[in-house]
C-alpha cells in the first residue's frame, strides 16, 4: 500500500473507534438514567409507586400480567374504593400511583363479579364498593 492509503486507513480506523466509544458512553448514560429512576417511565420523571411496579410487573411491552399481579391490583383497588367511595378513576390513579390502562382489566372483572359498583359514564364514572365478596384464591 502507498503511504497515502496507509495514512487514510489509520485515520478512518481512529474515527470509527471514536464514534464507537461515543455510542457506548451514550448507551451507558441512558441505562444509568433509566435505572436511577427505578426503571420506570413515570409521568413527570418522578418516583414510581409500589402499585405501578406491580401493575407493570417489570415486564416489557406487550407481555401479559400474571393472575397474581391482577389479583393484587384488584385487591388494592377494592380496598381503596371501600375506604374512598365515589372517586373517579383519575383521582384513584393519583392516589394509588397507577394508570387507567393498568386498572382497566381488573376493574372490568370486579364489576362483573359485583365487587365494585359504578355510577356515571365515561370520565364521570365514580366507583363504590359492591355487594359481592372478594374470593380469596386457594393456594395449592
Amino acid at each position: 500500500m502507498s503511504d497515502f492509503q496507509t495514512e487514510m486507513n489509520r485515520v478512518v480506523q481512529g474515527f470509527v473507534a471514536q464514534i464507537t466509544e461515543l455510542a457506548r458512553r451514550a448507551a451507558i448514560d441512558t441505562l444509568e438514567t433509566a435505572l436511577s429512576r427505578g426503571g420506570g417511565r413515570a409521568k413527570g420523571g418522578g418516583a414510581t409507586s409500589v402499585l405501578s411496579v406491580v401493575a407493570r410487573g417489570g415486564r416489557g411491552r406487550g407481555t401479559k400480567r400474571t393472575s397474581d399481579e391482577l389479583e393484587k391490583l384488584s385487591e388494592s383497588f377494592v380496598e381503596f374504593v371501600k375506604s374512598n367511595p365515589g372517586l373517579r378513576i383519575e383521582q384513584i390513579n393519583k392516589q394509588l400511583g397507577t394508570t387507567t390502562k393498568d386498572l382497566a382489566l381488573p376493574i372490568r372483572k370486579l364489576i362483573a363479579d359485583g365487587d365494585i359498583k359504578v355510577k356515571g359514564q365515561k370520565r364521570s364514572t365514580t366507583y363504590f364498593a359492591g355487594e359481592g365478596g372478594r374470593k380469596k384464591k386457594a393456594k395449592n
